[in-house]
């Protein structure tokens, strides 16, 4: 048996931010910044919205999952500056320096706090890094605020179009806040970016102390120091630095707050503020804005060089414009499964051949008549049944599958189709779950109740049994792929999208509740590695020789003895109305429709044992091959994807699960038929 690869333990970090301690993060930016995209690739299908209070500036606010940590990210209206606002824009500020927790100062005034929650304990400032001299500007007031902060470079693949680089450690010493370079529309970066706010939350982390110039500094030395009293910290509840800089920069909201609330103390405090100003060259207010864009600009002059344009792209670049493109990446996820579809249909033709059509052929002229014989040969049958399935179409598919998620291909597809799972009411963080299910519904499932919760770990569980796993696509590629074509094969898998799709959205209306968005994760490009491919190839299929060997040849003996004794024909009868009057499919199909929920590899045997044959196109027609298929394809997940579901979802779900599976399989492959069988009759 194979060794699992060398696993790196993920240490837990305390304490762990969730229920009733989860964070808060605030999104700030200026336009066009790449904000509101940063959202929206994290966010959950559940996003609360509202206008800050006696604004008409919107604001999006949605639960996510940070690895352990849960927290409430709130996309705020962008902003240019925190000095001299108007009202809409002081609001914003407002909710940064307070939340739903109005200091002194407000309390006795009318109306509401500016949002609906508390403030937050870490800003991210998203910064466009094409632009990054202006946004230091903003940068040096967010970080008088007194909280946390991390800097999202975004659009850093913009700014190396433009040749410009950023030394992103040397950003981040000189400012003293974490700075971690994104592309937020391919999901570069985020995961690292969300994990530097839970961990400058957790150790503490505050920005450095941006002073301004010298010379100013010793000017405003005395205004300083009246103002440290106190009464004032506990009027306003804003750092000391950031209240001197309001005031000495004639903030109108600030003064007129000290005006109503300290009338005595205003006259000597704009005195001192007049004293500051005689000595210096231009107005006070003047000379703050211009020393802080002194220090942006020389900021932005250490950590920046200029370079040629697209230096340094490689192949790894341009794969990142195929599969995260947020146009062409879904292009590029479809061109992968057509991909993996075509190399398993022309891999698996060759390995059927070597392998099952021989076996096939030295043990067609055993015709037994004894109850033993029979029983022999259908033990002989499950076995060339089990390699028919397993070493030309499972295998092959499961391992491409693997090959993919090793290089990172597959987290890449999961971002992309990230945004089309929000229109089915679930998060991205499910995506990968939904990929692993092209292999086994089993560990798809569980994945799914380790990604996600409640509502969504349902509304997930219920959508992978209708994903075609390895063993249904394998039945798909045999027959489909003999008998109908590569384009008949890509169209029945399309067609089993746009049916989960479809259930998507009506399973939200019986589950209105959303889970919270999830951060996912882009691992760098790797090659994977031999040890790695068989090790979780063989995690991946080993319940072949435990479960489905026992069922495959089982239920081939009992099928054979159902024959032998003509039994099957009471279960294909009783099948009749299904497979005959709805399906248009022959009677004796009856009995492998009923056994598919042992596996639905055992289905494909006990076709051909039904019809006595493996070459099934002699006795179904293409239409009532497609739709066998996708009866199969919606049918009843086997059993132990249903024993799965009964642990992660309870037994409530599950059987729902069995009732909706059938119908939606009879409804769709009904339809259908009475479809093909429309153009088949027009088109003689």
């Amino acid at each position: 048996m194979l060794n699992p690869p060398n696993e790196t333990p993920i240490p837990l970090r305390t304490p762990l931010f969730r229920g009733d301690r989860r964070l808060r993060i605030a999104l700030v930016g200026m336009p066009n910044s790449g904000k509101s995209t940063l959202f929206k690739a994290v966010s959950s299908t559940s996003i609360n919205t509202g206008q800050l209070a006696g604004t008409e500036r919107a604001y999006g606010e949605c639960a996510v999952q940070i690895g352990f940590d849960e927290a409430r990210l709130v996309d705020l209206p962008s902003i240019h500056s925190l000095n001299n606002l108007q009202h809409d824009d002081l609001v914003t500020l407002q909710y940064l320096l307070w939340g739903d927790e109005l200091p002194l100062i407000s309390v006795h005034e009318p109306g509401e706090p500016p949002a609906p929650f508390t403030p937050p304990d870490v800003i991210i400032q998203v910064v466009d890094a094409t632009a990054l001299e202006r946004h230091l500007e903003l940068n040096l007031e967010l970080s008088q605020l007194g909280r946390p902060i991390v800097i999202a470079l975004n659009m850093m693949d913009e700014a190396s179009k433009k040749g410009q680089y950023i030394n992103t450690d040397a950003l981040s010493g000189l400012l003293g806040v974490p700075v971690v370079p994104t592309v937020a529309l391919m999901g570069h970066g985020i995961s690292d970016l969300f994990a530097a706010a839970v961990h400058a939350v957790r150790e503490g982390e505050y920005p450095r102390p941006q002073r301004a110039s010298k010379h100013i500094c010793d000017r405003l030395r005395p205004l300083s120091k009246a103002l440290n009293r106190p009464e004032l910290q506990r009027a306003f509840r804003v750092p000391h630095s950031f209240l001197l800089m309001q005031l000495a920069a004639g903030d109108q909201y600030f003064l007129d707050e000290m005006q109503q609330h300290f009338p005595t103390m205003l006259p000597e405090l704009l005195r001192l503020r007049t004293e500051a100003a005689q000595t210096l060259p231009r107005p006070l207010e003047e000379e703050l804005h211009a020393d802080r864009h002194h220090r942006a600009a020389s900021l932005f002059e250490a950590v920046t060089r200029a370079g040629a344009p697209h230096e340094g792209r490689g192949w790894r670049y341009w794969l990142d414009e195929l599969f995260l493109h947020p146009h062409w990446g879904l292009v590029g996820s479809l061109a992968v499964f057509a991909a993996v579809l075509f190399v398993v249909i022309e891999v698996s033709t060759w390995l059927d051949g070597m392998t099952a059509a021989r076996l096939v052929d030295w043990v067609s002229g055993w015709q037994p008549q004894s109850t033993a014989g029979v029983v022999g040969r259908a033990v002989v049958d499950g076995l060339i049944g089990l390699i028919g399935i397993v070493v030309p179409y499972m295998i092959p598919l499961v391992l491409l599958l693997v090959t993919l998620e090793e290089a990172g291909v597959m987290q890449r597809i999961a971002f992309v189709v990230d945004r089309g799972f929000h229109q089915i009411g679930l998060h991205g963080g499910v995506a990968v779950p939904f990929l692993l299910g092209l292999g086994c519904n089993v560990p798809a499932i569980s994945g799914a109740a380790a990604a996600a919760r409640g509502r969504d770990r349902v509304v997930a569980s219920l959508l992978i049994t209708f994903v075609p796993c390895s063993a249904r696509s394998a039945i798909i590629l045999a027959l489909g792929g003999k008998y109908l074509g590569g384009m008949g094969v890509f169209a029945i898998f399309m067609l089993t999208i746009a049916v989960i799709a479809v259930l998507g959205r009506v399973l939200t209306l019986r589950y209105p509740e959303a889970g919270p968005g999830q951060v996912l994760d882009i691992p760098p490009y790797a090659l994977p590695t031999w040890r790695s491919l068989l090790y979780n190839t063989w995690a991946r299929t080993r319940d072949i020789l435990t479960i489905v060997t026992p069922l495959l040849v089982g239920g081939s003996v009992v099928l054979a003895l159902l024959s032998h004794a003509g039994a099957d024909n009471i279960i294909n009868t009783v099948f009749t109305p299904v497979t005959s009057w709805w399906l248009g499919l022959p009677m004796v199909l009856g009995v492998p429709i009923l056994f598919g929920i042992l596996r639905k590899e055992l289905s494909l045997l006990m076709i051909y044992q039904a019809l006595g044959t493996f070459e099934v196109g002699a006795y179904l027609d293409w239409v009532q091959i497609v739709t066998f298929l996708l009866f199969l394809t919606f049918y009843i997940p086997c059993i132990s994807t249903f024993a799965v579901m009964l642990q992660t979802i309870g037994r409530k779900e599950a059987l729902f699960s069995i009732s909706l599976s059938v119908g939606v399989a009879l409804l769709v492959s009904g339809i259908v038929r009475l479809l093909l069988e429309g153009v088949r009759h027009f088109a003689i």
